[in-house]
C-alpha cells in the first residue's frame, strides 16, 4: 500500500488476479493505492496484513484518517481480479480473481465505503495508476487502449 497527500501518482504493476484499490478523499487529498492478494487473512500472527483483502483495507482506511480523511468522504474504484489460470476439478475455488473481487467489494460496503468504479475480471492483467489529487485512475494492459475511470 502507497499513501499520498496533496500530491502524487501511485502505481501498481502486474495486477492479474490481485485487486488494485484506489482510496480518494478529495477534500483532504489524500489518496491511496493498495495491491490485495488474497482475499482474506485466516491466520493469526500473519506480518503483512496489507496483502489481504479485509485486513488491508481496514488498515488502509486506518491510516488514511491519521492523515486527516474522512470515512464519510472516502470513495474508492478498483481494478484487477482476472482468471489468470483454468485450474479442473475445482469448483470455482481456482478463481482467486473472483473471490478477490467479491472480498474486496463486501469489505468495502462493511467499512461503507462507496465503490465509484471497477474494471475486474476478464483474463488480462492490468497496471493501475492513480492520481491521489483527482482521484483518477488509468487502466493499462499489453494491447488494449488505456482506460480511464
Amino acid at each position: 500500500m502507497k499513501l499520498a497527500q496533496r500530491e502524487g501518482i501511485l502505481i501498481t504493476y502486474a495486477l492479474g488476479s490481485c485487486i488494485g484499490v484506489c482510496f480518494h478523499d478529495p477534500v483532504a487529498k489524500v489518496g491511496a493505492l493498495l495491491h490485495i492478494m488474497l482475499p482474506l487473512n485466516m491466520e493469526a500472527g500473519r506480518k503483512n496484513t496489507l496483502k489481504y483483502a479485509d485486513t488491508g483495507i481496514r488498515e488502509t482506511l486506518r491510516q488514511m484518517e491519521s492523515k486527516g480523511a474522512s470515512r464519510s468522504r472516502i470513495t474508492a474504484k478498483i481494478a484487477g481480479g482476472a482468471k489468470m489460470f483454468e485450474v479442473s476439478g475445482s469448483n470455482g475455488l481456482g478463481n482467486i480473481g473472483q473471490r478477490n473481487i467479491e472480498s474486496v467489494k463486501a469489505t468495502l460496503r462493511r467499512e461503507n465505503i462507496r465503490l465509484l468504479a471497477e474494471h475486474t475480471g476478464g483474463t488480462v492483467a492490468r497496471t493501475l495508476l492513480f492520481d491521489v489529487v483527482s482521484g483518477q485512475g488509468c487502466i493499462r494492459s499489453y494491447g488494449h487502449e488505456d482506460i480511464i475511470f
